[in-house]
């Protein structure tokens, strides 16, 4: 006898147990996890500590991907496989761990440095902290995982993360089951300016001395970040922004509701662009270029920093013209968009393109629709952004009013 589809669901909590009767998506059981962290900054490591702080037995094994040149000493209880870039652990039931070292520093083919130690602060991204793993664990649980440092005297640290009264740190992403640390941090001797803009709570943290006016910057936030929520209506709720000086890279990086940005890199360009903006469309996004598709996501995030200055008043409409007019000058020669990187004249070319479409869309949707619909359902979108469903957004915007 087949049962009827409404006995199943009636019967789907029993069939569960006890421990699942009350569960949803949003609220499944959970599992602890703790990572500790300490700080050595005369060797330029740190030293981190993986352990499942609850139910562990729900955890079945942890696959880890690492830089076997940056991640090195892996101890653990349970049963523990290092070979070449893979760390598989599988944790006992109880007094689970695994702990291993880690080199701080990373350097870029420039030879200048996205993640640096000094005597008096460090600045870097948590997931070289814990690279990317997979896991194997129990159906229909969720982790609920935890920060903390240890630091030298005098030291204090910023993450993304909200802080709990302990000092810790809580490490929710609700795009994963299982959560590990991501995004920019800075620890030290630091000073962090605050200030929430809209619904977002902003930090803008840098080493103290390194000639970083944390209030400016604020002010500047003020004046563009309301306009990145409007198109961007899920733009973090919390968003740090650190800042050093040489002999950090000598660009801006986006992470996780973060973003890197050098301490001589101006707000304004001169030739109006901002690279700030730039990278906070990039966080807004969350996005990444599917096969010779990055001119998309970079031509979008130069698009909109010169839209959000125009829209939020930062830049008048001449100049905002004027910034159009050389990036086409400086995209003039390019023929290929889709190529596997995209940098310079070809960003540049694709913004051209990119005002070309929001026009096109504008007037096939008479006015109600334009790139703005296009560029918030690929940030609501999991996955890499790729031409075909670019055209097809673009399609259905410019359709919608037909």
């Amino acid at each position: 006898m087949v049962l009827p589809r409404l006995t199943w669901i009636l019967l789907i909590p029993c069939l569960l147990g006890s421990a699942f009767s009350h569960a949803t998506l949003e609220e499944r059981p959970s599992f602890g996890i703790l990572y500790t962290v300490w700080v050595k900054p005369d060797e330029k490591s740190a030293t981190v500590k993986v352990r499942l702080s609850r139910r562990a037995e729900w955890m079945h094994e942890m696959q880890m991907t690492i830089d076997p040149g940056r991640h090195t000493g892996f101890l653990s209880s349970g049963e523990l496989l290092v070979e070449d870039a893979r760390v598989t652990w599988r944790p006992p039931d109880e007094d689970a761990w695994m702990q291993y070292d880690v080199a701080l520093e990373s350097k870029r083919r420039s030879g200048r440095y996205d993640g640096y130690v000094t005597d008096d602060w460090a600045l870097l991204r948590a997931d070289d902290l814990v690279p990317p793993f997979r896991s194997d664990f129990e159906d229909l649980t969720q982790s609920k995982a935890k920060l903390e440092f240890h630091l030298p005297e005098g030291w204090s640290v910023e993450t993304r993360y909200p802080r709990y009264s302990s000092g810790r740190f809580k490490v929710d992403d609700p795009d994963r089951w299982v959560d590990r640390p991501t995004g920019w941090l800075i620890m030290g001797d630091i000073g962090t300016r605050r200030e929430t803009i809209g619904h977002t709570r902003i930090a803008v943290s840098a080493p103290k001395g390194q000639g970083v006016d944390r209030m400016d910057v604020l002010a500047f936030l003020r004046w563009t970040v309301p306009t990145l929520q409007e198109i961007f209506p899920e733009f973090p709720e919390r968003l740090l922004l650190v800042s050093a000086d040489d002999p950090m890279w000598r660009g801006a990086l986006s992470g996780p509701d973060s973003l890197f940005v050098h301490a001589d890199r101006p707000m304004i360009s001169g030739n109006g662009t901002s690279t700030f903006v730039h990278e906070l469309v990039h966080v807004a996004m969350s996005a990444q270029g599917g096969e010779k598709a990055d001119w998309i996501v970079e031509g979008l995030a130069e698009y909109y920093s010169l839209d959000v200055l125009r829209r939020s008043g930062t830049i008048s409409e001449e100049r905002y013209e004027q910034a159009h007019a050389r990036l086409a000058e400086w995209g003039a020669d390019v023929t290929e968009l889709e190529v596997d990187r995209s940098h310079g004249p070809i960003t540049a070319k694709a913004v051209g393109v990119l005002r070309e479409i929001d026009a096109e869309i504008q007037a096939g949707s008479g006015g109600s629709h334009s790139l703005d619909d296009v560029v918030q359902a690929l940030a609501a979108e999991d996955g890499p952004v790729t031409r075909e469903r670019f055209d097809e957004l673009v399609d259905e915007a410019t359709r919608a009013a037909l």
